[in-house]
């Protein structure tokens, strides 16, 4: 009788994307995969590799508010109640949870049934939302070896799998660094999620003016674009002569980041694993007033291994970022050594390890 597993995850790209990872391999090993999220799951699982996608009813922790407060843990009572139903009719070995408050239902609802569950956490800090799950745990996969607010118990409990990609960034990973010279292309991307998107539409087209005539004449960018800033966006490259694609989203940005010179992004934790698995240089700008500043304790972490600059916000402005873009497009040799160090801490395995954690757990 082949095994039910469920997975849950928030409704972001950064959730779900390990999960939609996991997922892959536990197919391949022939396990039934069911996925437990939030109403904005659609927006990433259309083609999530699940035998059914659930949604269930979440809300954040968050404000001092008490009426707020009390919608709050109304619904999470109505999720809860909800995920119960649909565990209890899937009865699975095991329910693996990768963070955000939207896992809080069916992670609840898994401890009253007694089903053995896991958390990823896939930040160098665990969340709060994980942190609040992580003693209903029977075992914590992390992506980090040294992992803020995972010790005493929760560190004995613990195993480093790394964070999991999709089979498509281990495709984009067989793809060499593109050649560069000092007359070639110099292919930039740009991205960043909703924030980062809009911040980076404000600043990257300013520092491109400011590049030397023979880089701009060289330069092709990349970059992810919000639906309302693309007209001034188009309009400010197209002014500048530059070669350039933007687009709201893009489908296959693993492969897009593998053909890629130079990667200039927010430090989320799917962003950074990508970036190492594949291996490409990064100047990574953290999402600032972030809780327990995860992003910049990301981007330190590949900074320090030597594959990405990381850039605080506070401290960028248009003429910094477009010194480091200059300096690095006019150093070839430097730019290949940040990719190889970033794919040194590449862990391309994460998903098998995890995996592996998820059999021991649900006995098989």
């Amino acid at each position: 009788m082949t095994k039910s597993i469920a997975l849950t995850a928030g409704g972001t790209g950064g959730h779900l994307f390990p999960a939609f990872s996991l997922a892959q391999e536990l197919g391949r090993r022939g396990y039934e995969i069911d996925l437990i999220t939030d109403m904005r799951g659609h927006h990433y699982g259309s083609d999530f590799p699940a035998r059914q996608i659930h949604q269930v009813p979440a809300a954040t922790l968050a404000g001092k508010n008490p009426i707020a407060a009390v919608k709050t843990a109304l619904q999470l009572g109505r999720g809860t109640a909800k995920a119960r139903k649909i565990l209890t009719k899937l009865k699975p070995a095991c329910i693996i949870g990768f963070g955000g408050y939207p896992t809080f239902p069916p992670m609840f609802a898994a401890k009253s049934l007694g089903i053995p569950a896991i958390l990823h956490e896939q930040n160098a800090v665990m969340g709060r939302a994980n942190r609040m799950l992580a003693g209903k745990c029977k075992a914590i996969a992390l992506s980090f070896e040294q992992t803020i607010h995972v010790e005493g118990e929760l560190a004995q409990k613990s195993r480093h799998t790394g964070n999991p990609v999709r089979d498509v960034v281990i495709q984009a990973a067989k793809i060499p660094y593109p050649e560069i010279t000092a007359d070639g292309p110099f292919n930039l991307l740009v991205f960043g999620g909703s924030q980062g998107a809009r911040y980076f539409s404000d600043e990257v087209p300013p520092a491109i003016n400011l590049l030397p005539q023979d880089i701009r004449n060289r330069l092709h960018i990349v970059q992810q674009c919000r639906e309302e800033d693309m007209g001034r966006v188009d309009a400010a490259y197209k002014k500048a002569g530059i070669d350039f694609e933007i687009s709201t989203f893009f489908t296959n940005l693993p492969e897009i980041i593998a053909h890629s010179h130079l990667v200039l992004a927010r430090a989320g934790a799917s962003s950074v694993t990508e970036l190492s698995v594949i291996g490409r240089p990064s100047i990574l700008v953290p999402l600032p007033h972030a809780l327990d500043n995860d992003q910049l304790r990301n981007a330190s972490f590949l900074q320090k291994a030597g594959g990405a600059i990381c850039m605080e916000q506070k401290d960028l402005d248009a003429a910094r970022l477009a010194h480091d873009i200059a300096k690095l497009a006019g150093d070839p040799a430097l730019l290949q050594n940040a990719a190889r160090a970033a794919m040194g801490v590449g862990k391309p395995d994460a998903v098998q390890r995890l995996a592996d954690l998820v059999e021991e757990v649900a006995g098989a």
